[in-house]
């Protein structure tokens, strides 16, 4: 039986010996780093479209243009037509370049802030508040690559949950009518109905 222990022992040693290896070896999970803003550069999001009923335009730009010595964003959003882009103050950029907020004085006089962060892939930038009057549907702004690409085409928001009791969701089925307008907001920060690019 004294013969069979050394065996055992090493059959027990190899064992931990190629399991060490084995994890060794072992390709690491390579963990994809969370995107991130540039440290400079200009960077755009958009949800830019053109309305197929009026030709106008829909939804909002934002342009942050980071420099050396300061962060500045331009802001534009459509109220039936594109508006003057507003350049934006008090921006302000997270360190880990994953948010941003900044504030833009709109022409009616009114001071409103706007905070964003990117998406985990990095090709959105997802904006407090809900879109469409929906609070559990957040605004994206595509990240643009194509800075000659034409606006897609709008399509109205869908009707809201809490709506469909009052009509608005109503003879949209099979057979349906037309679907109720919505009536645009004054400025998309509004928890209103802008059209929005289809996607």
């Amino acid at each position: 039986m004294t013969a069979s222990r050394p065996t055992g022992r090493a059959a027990l040693a190899f064992l931990i010996l190629l399991a060490s290896c084995a994890a060794i070896a072992a390709p690491k999970a390579a963990r994809r780093p969370a995107a991130a803003l540039p440290r400079h550069g200009v960077v755009v999001f958009s949800d830019l479209c053109v309305s197929a009923d009026s030709g106008e335009f829909g939804g909002q730009r934002i342009t942050l243009q980071r420099y050396a010595e300061v962060d500045t964003v331009v802001y534009e959003y459509t109220a039936g037509g594109l508006s003057w882009p507003l350049v934006a103050g008090e921006v302000t950029v997270d360190p880990r370049g994953r948010q941003f907020y900044f504030t833009v004085q709109l022409p009616e006089g009114e001071e409103r802030t706007v905070n964003g962060r990117l998406s985990a892939d990095g090709r959105a930038l997802v904006l407090d508040g809900g879109y469409c009057a929906d609070q559990s549907v957040p605004m994206r702004l595509a990240r643009v690559a194509d800075f000659g690409r034409k606006a897609g085409p709008c399509h109205r928001c869908p009707p809201g949950k809490a709506g469909k009791g009052e009509g608005q969701g109503e003879g949209q089925g099979e057979g349906g009518g037309e679907p109720a307008a919505a009536p645009a907001p004054a400025h998309p920060l509004d928890a209103g109905s802008l059209p929005t690019p289809q996607g």
